[in-house]
């Protein structure tokens, strides 16, 4: 059981192309948004689809395969763990982000 502690598993499609940062030590970081679908009908019988966005980011060799193969409209399978962190804005005010720390990417669908 100690293996599903802080898993996340997600299929969907990217929603923008990767923003790919190389670090002054080399290292590749890979920022995607992959957008989930879930369809339901509402009490008046009517179709519903609710989109939510999932902030992800892929470092090394994950990062390289996202900047090679992946863009927009892309549909991906990815494993990851979920994090948080926060910072100050130059404002001052406190800013929280919560994002998936990819470890396992798929690419789904053929190109």
């Amino acid at each position: 059981m100690s293996t599903l502690r802080n898993k996340v598993q997600l299929i969907g499609n990217l929603g923008n192309n990767p923003e790919i940062i190389t670090l002054d030590s080399g290292k590749k970081l890979a920022k995607i948004s992959i957008a989930t679908n879930e369809t339901y009908k509402n009490a008046q019988g009517e179709k519903v689809t609710d989109t939510q966005w999932h902030n992800v980011v892929a470092w090394n060799k994950t990062a390289e395969i996202i900047e090679k193969y992946l863009e927009k409209g892309n549909e991906v399978a990815i494993e990851g763990k979920l994090t948080s962190r926060s910072y100050e804005d130059k404002d001052g005010t406190k800013k929280y982000i919560t994002e998936i720390v990819c470890n396992e990417l798929l690419m789904l669908g053929g190109k």
